[in-house]
């Protein structure tokens, strides 16, 4: 079993920063993928970013240049730089688990365990 727990979020104002972290622990998988997902009130949950094992990224055009994936697989984390927020990137944000390692999975169903998210409210 892996635990995903997520940390980082608040209350910012447009135009500000935020940096997402989310810490894998327990039996995690030798190498994997990582995604960033996020679920606005009364929508539904949605590709961000993916990061794979070897540290290739892919971002979804509605993040695309105002957010960065990283991870550091000896503290095995992974983070979401945000920058330039706006009020449409509130959300509740999740990180997930993708056993392909190779893959930029944009579909949730690909990912095999969740963080509890974490609560990024930017007002205007």
């Amino acid at each position: 079993q892996v635990q995903l727990v997520e940390s980082g979020g608040g209350l910012v104002q447009a135009g500000d920063s935020l940096r997402l972290s989310c810490a894998a622990s327990g039996r995690t998988f030798s190498r994997y993928a990582m995604g960033w997902f996020r679920q606005a009130p009364g929508k539904e949950r949605e590709f961000a970013a993916a990061i794979t094992w070897s540290g290739g990224t892919h971002y979804a055009d509605s993040v695309k240049g105002r957010f960065t994936i990283s991870r550091d697989k000896a503290k095995n984390t992974v983070y979401l730089e945000m920058n330039s927020l706006k009020p449409e990137d509130t959300a509740v944000y999740y990180c997930a688990v993708d056993p392909v390692a190779s893959r930029y999975a944009e579909r949730d169903d690909a990912y095999t365990y969740w963080g509890q998210g974490t609560q990024v409210t930017v007002s205007s």
